[in-house]
């Protein structure tokens, strides 16, 4: 597995490349060796941020993030368990069950921005993607494994475009166009 690691506000010392190195051995076993690892450290005022890309084949990519207040060896830890997990669960899930029904849809990473002023917001990126029919379910995982908090999609039963997202009590949310 390749590491990429890149910071931004703050100098990446030998000791925190150790720490990642030996946080990373072990998913080793679920990558295969030309896997490339991005990880991005990031400090914002108090706060250490880290966020971790794992592009895992066509069309298919891991995110992880996680932050801790002057502390970046735990926000390390955590950003790399959270990714372990997603690693795990898209190897188990999609690779028995639905490797043949998973869209080649193309995700991106979009930045969080809390900084923004909410008045002052206009469009700055634009992406086109191409859609394709999917049950709920697999919408779902999708979504799950990108790590987004929320997912557009064809629905395989309606045939119309269906936005699912992640509500603020934690469960999910179905956008249905009514005609």
């Amino acid at each position: 597995m390749k590491l990429t690691i890149t910071a931004q506000n703050m100098v990446v010392t030998p000791a925190i490349t150790k720490r990642i190195e030996k946080k990373t051995e072990t998913m080793g076993r679920y990558l295969r060796p030309d896997t490339e690892m991005l990880i991005k450290l990031r400090k914002e005022k108090k706060l250490r941020i880290v966020e971790i890309t794992v592009p895992m084949g066509k069309n298919v990519i891991l995110r992880s993030e996680a932050s801790a207040e002057d502390n970046l060896f735990l926000a390390i830890d955590q950003a790399l368990a959270k990714m372990e997990r997603q690693i795990r669960k898209h190897r188990t899930k999609l690779g028995k069950n639905l490797r043949e029904e998973i869209p080649d849809v193309p995700e991106f990473i979009e930045e969080d921005d809390d900084t923004a002023e909410e008045k002052d917001r206009k469009i700055v990126k634009r992406k086109t993607f191409p859609v394709r029919p999917m049950s709920v379910e697999d919408a779902m995982i999708e979504m799950e494994l990108l790590g987004h908090n929320f997912f557009a999609f064809v629905n395989i039963d309606t045939e119309q475009t269906n936005v699912l997202y992640l509500r603020k009590d934690g469960d999910l949310g179905l956008l249905e166009p009514e005609v």
